[in-house]
């Protein structure tokens, strides 16, 4: 598969997977049924109708998008994608025009699911969409060249468990994001520390996640928040390599250390052998 990258100024378009001509597009029909399939949080682009066009974060997920696109090749033909946590299916739109030959994309929600399936209906882009939970990755069958893992871990009570069940399926890359709070600078520390510093804790770097336990930004599924550290920790921790840090909330891994002597680190964690 190639692997050189390009300016995403320039992507790879399948002629194939052209849409309908705009002029042929009933914008008030459109905007109608945009609306009737609920509130959208990703804001795409459907014929010059914007489905998400006053979002707080402004242009989402476009804004995350520009800096990683840069970081996956502009010809993914032959490539497969995996999209887990879809929502309205940006990330995977965005694949499937640079020639990705399969893209799916998972989510559990019934609304995002159907946003997703609408908006890829709608630029005649075949794409596959599933309900199926974050945890459910491993009965997926085979890997993915590109696993996309974005705005998920910080909704998982059990973040960590998920992102070591995901490492199984990535291929070549994992393009990886959470909502960070705390310190957004990345430092490293000592292999080990005596039991009595606990002046190490107090370090505002030192790696570590906030609980929350009622709700954050109104949200009761914001569960686990780590600072910069620690995710780069956690990603280490899994066995990934970080290639790139594009910006403070995404990381672009590849799968270098995710088997020990052939096995699975979260294998080896649940049988007692890690």
């Amino acid at each position: 598969m190639p692997s050189q990258i390009h300016s995403f100024s320039e992507p790879h378009v399948d002629r194939s997977l052209q849409p309908t001509r705009v002029d042929e597009v009933d914008k008030a029909a459109l905007q109608q049924r945009i609306e009737e399939l609920g509130d959208w949080f990703h804001n795409l682009d459907l014929h010059g109708v914007r489905t998400a066009p006053h979002h707080f974060l402004g242009d989402f997920p476009f804004i995350k998008w520009k800096h990683i696109a840069n970081h996956i090749p502009v010809d993914l033909s032959g490539a497969s994608v995996l999209d887990i946590g879809c929502n309205g299916g940006f990330y995977c739109i965005e694949m499937k025009r640079r020639g990705a030959e399969r893209v799916l994309g998972i989510d559990v929600d019934d609304r995002y699911l159907n946003q997703a399936r609408f908006a890829a209906e709608q630029l005649n882009l075949k794409i596959e969409f599933q309900k199926r939970s974050v945890y459910e990755v491993a009965n997926l069958e085979g890997q993915f060249d590109y696993v996309i893992f974005m705005g998920v871990f910080y909704h998982l009570r059990y973040p960590l468990y998920a992102l070591d069940n995901i490492v199984k399926k990535v291929k070549e890359k994992l393009i990886f994001q959470t909502m960070v709070r705390g310190s957004e600078t990345a430092k490293t520390y000592a292999e080990n520390y005596h039991f009595w510093n606990k002046e190490i804790f107090k370090d505002p770097e030192f790696p570590q996640m906030y609980f929350i336990e009622q709700r954050y930004a109104d949200d009761p599924t914001n569960w686990w928040i780590p600072n910069v550290s620690a995710c780069e920790a956690m990603l280490r921790s899994s066995g990934l390599e970080i290639e790139a840090h594009p910006e403070v909330e995404t990381w672009v891994c590849l799968p270098k250390n995710v088997q020990r002597n052939g096995r699975y680190i979260l294998d080896m964690e649940l049988d007692g052998t890690l």
